[in-house]
């Protein structure tokens, strides 16, 4: 269903879509972008803040916002995503004029946004333009030849079967290796398949019904189509019975399964894998890392089990539904009917959107200098510098002050902590596009070929040393995060806007923007699966034995504490799924306030009200404005499955019961819903 890109904007924190429309009106966008900033208009003064912080500092925002038709959520995030989408606009439409002074980056992110504009000619090419690929693997005579197609697939797209890729050694973080894993599944999770509730029992028919109509558009027989569709599901949910839960994976232990290269082939011996590694173009190894060594214990017998012409259908309908919002208008409207059952979006994004989306992700270095040039400039980078410096002291602070941890652990830690590289706004080195070869007017080719780019330029570090200034999001994104086997911290330019950091606002609304978020991320190095990395990158335990059931037991109450919220319905939070989150963001909070308070003491201005507000307590404005955040219940119901953050107004309240600095600052009395009893604290 194409789902990944999808969930990569929504879940943001991830990031990350009639011909020729007109640009939009400049007063609608200076709208949005004065909407973006700080505002107390936002805030319900009725509210008590030391009964429900989040409807304080949002209850206006909430009561005066609607969510956009085109979008399962609105959030801060996709506010900012929407703007910068305005200015990516911009870039792309003027760098789409086919002229001889276009530069080789111009040229590219031109023509690809130009290809996929000209939505006439994409209607008029209709499934010829993905004939050949399914011809090829209509054309498969035995399994082995099979396993020649999948390798094919996964290099052009999406990921049937298994997913094959790099990544540093858990055990040598400086030499990237080979990794082969779980995969395969067309809905966001094998709960949709395995689980018997009523909703999950829907979203199965609904997965049915999509297959079959698209099977029908491809050319079946309605039986026919029918009948793939059950192949479908079938053969899906063996793969999810198979696959390991969410919660399971978030132990990075769990998915450390190193072998050699005969003994992983041994492993599955109907995945052919020896035969895959040559077919998909690998360079020479002899170890890899098999994630999960049971998915393909059992997923053997499944190949095995099931006929050709069953596995010949499955791999198609992989090809078929990541290509359809690239082909013609009715495997888009019946691909977005699809998204609509588990998002609750009203309307497809306009065109350009989408457009200027799958730019970004098939050229986002290319399309991302000519954002940075634009967008962010030497000093908001010197600003966001100095915040950093700033989080980063007060987390050492922090550390240094723990009563529950020893000596030697806390030394350890402060070792990590130095060690962490910070990435702001942009790579120093950009991307080289040149061999991806872009043709004006072949947007499905255009998709191909970029996703096969890729694809060969992830497989080619196989047995190479880490490139450690690669980014691993492009430049416009509003996302950041935290890499444990990088030991790095990055903040793409995207991010580094209004409401999250804006040049004209005073420290304490940036700190608990930018400020928290920054916190945040260096957190994730000590949570429940960074702290398993060392500060190289390599998955070692640096903990005392006792340090280690101290942090167990304290990040068991903030698992606790947030598996008792409603999420939607009945539905409450998977605690352990969001546990690393939860922590990021109380312990975030925590050292971007201890970071602001230093600098207001440096500046003497610790006592200054501005807007009526105390600084401390503006900080806490400027974080619940960040989270301001109306979803829709379909799309909140598939995210409790999949997302590892909590909704907005638990991202916001459950750090507020948590922090005696948020009572203090409010006034808040014993008693009183954001003063929690038992308070949670790790970091």
């Amino acid at each position: 269903m194409c789902l990944s890109r999808l969930l990569l904007v929504c879940f943001l924190l991830s990031t990350t879509f009639s011909f020729a429309q007109p640009a939009p009106a400049a007063k609608p966008a200076q709208a949005a972008k004065a909407a973006l900033g700080f505002s107390v208009d936002n805030i319900d003064k009725t509210m008590n803040p030391c009964v429900d912080f989040y409807q304080y500092a949002c209850g206006n925002w909430l009561k005066n916002t609607e969510i956009p038709a085109d979008q399962p959520e609105w959030v801060s995030f996709i506010e900012l995503y929407e703007r910068n989408l305005v200015t990516e606009r911009e870039i792309l439409e003027k760098a789409s004029v086919n002229n001889p002074g276009r530069s080789a980056v111009e040229q590219k992110i031109g023509d690809y946004y130009s290809s996929c504009m000209d939505e006439k000619a994409v209607d008029a090419k209709g499934l010829d333009a993905l004939k050949s690929e399914l011809d090829r693997i209509s054309a498969v005579k035995d399994k082995t030849g099979l396993i020649d197609a999948i390798a094919h697939v996964h290099l052009i797209g999406p990921n049937p079967l298994f997913r094959f890729y790099s990544s540093p050694d858990l055990h040598n973080a400086d030499m990237v290796i080979a990794y082969v894993d779980q995969g395969g599944l067309t809905l966001p999770d094998r709960d949709y398949y395995i689980k018997d509730d009523a909703k999950m029992a829907e979203m199965r028919k609904h997965l049915t019904e999509y297959a079959t109509q698209m099977f029908t558009l491809a050319g079946r027989s309605p039986q026919q189509a029918a009948d793939s569709a059950q192949t479908i599901l079938r053969i899906e949910t063996a793969l999810a019975k198979a696959s390991m839960d969410r919660t399971l994976r978030r132990d990075p232990k769990n998915r450390d399964h190193k072998m050699s290269r005969d003994q992983a082939a041994t492993l599955a011996s109907n995945f052919y894998l020896n035969r895959y590694f040559t077919a998909v173009g690998a360079p020479s190894f002899s170890d890899l890392n098999v994630s999960n060594p049971d998915f393909f214990k059992q997923v053997n017998a499944v190949v095995e089990s099931e006929p050709l012409d069953a596995w010949k259908i499955y791999v198609s309908w992989h090809l078929l539904d990541s290509a359809a919002p690239w082909l013609s208008k009715p495997f888009v409207d019946t691909n977005f009917k699809m998204q609509q059952y588990l998002t609750g979006q009203e309307k497809i994004q306009d065109r350009w959107k989408r457009c200027v989306d799958s730019t970004d992700q098939a050229l986002g270095e290319a399309l991302g200098q000519k954002y940075v040039e634009l967008t962010f400039g030497p000093e908001s980078k010197q600003r966001m510098l100095k915040m950093v410096d700033a989080l980063e002291k007060a987390l050492d602070q922090d550390i240094h002050g723990l009563p529950w941890m020893s000596e030697d652990t806390k030394k350890q830690a402060k070792i990590k902590l130095q060690a962490i590289r910070n990435k702001i706004g942009y790579p120093d080195v950009w991307r080289d596009y040149s061999s991806l070869n872009i043709e004006r007017g072949d947007l499905l080719g255009n998709f191909l070929r970029a996703n096969a780019f890729e694809s060969k330029r992830q497989i080619v570090k196989i047995g190479k040393p880490l490139d450690r200034k690669e980014w691993g999001m492009t430049p416009p994104t509003v996302n950041a995060y935290y890499s444990g086997s990088h030991n790095e911290i990055v903040f793409p330019a995207g991010i580094l806007q209004p409401p999250f950091f804006d040049q004209k606002m005073d420290d304490a609304i940036n700190f608990g923007g930018i400020g928290a978020v920054i916190g945040h991320e260096l957190t994730h190095g000590f949570d429940d699966q960074g702290r398993k990395f060392d500060p190289q990158g390599n998955l070692r335990d640096w903990w005392t034995e006792q340090d280690g059931k101290e942090f167990e037991k304290r990040a068991g109450c903030i698992a606790d504490e947030y598996g008792s919220f409603v999420a939607v319905d009945d539905l409450k939070l998977n605690g352990k799924l969001t546990l690393g989150e939860n922590t990021a963001d109380n312990g975030g909070a925590r050292i971007a306030l201890m970071a602001l308070r230093e600098m207001l003491a440096q500046d003497g201005k610790s006592g200054e009200k501005s807007d009526g507000y105390m600084p401390e307590q503006r900080f806490f404005l400027g974080y619940g404005r960040v989270w301001c955040e109306k979803r829709r219940p379909e799309f909140s119901r598939m995210l409790v499955s999949v997302d590892p953050h909590s909704p907005g107004r638990y991202r916001v309240n459950g750090v507020m019961q948590n922090m005696p600095e948020f009572q203090q600052a409010w006034g808040c009395k014993a008693g009183q819903p954001m003063v929690r009893q038992n308070a949670c604290r790790v970091w």
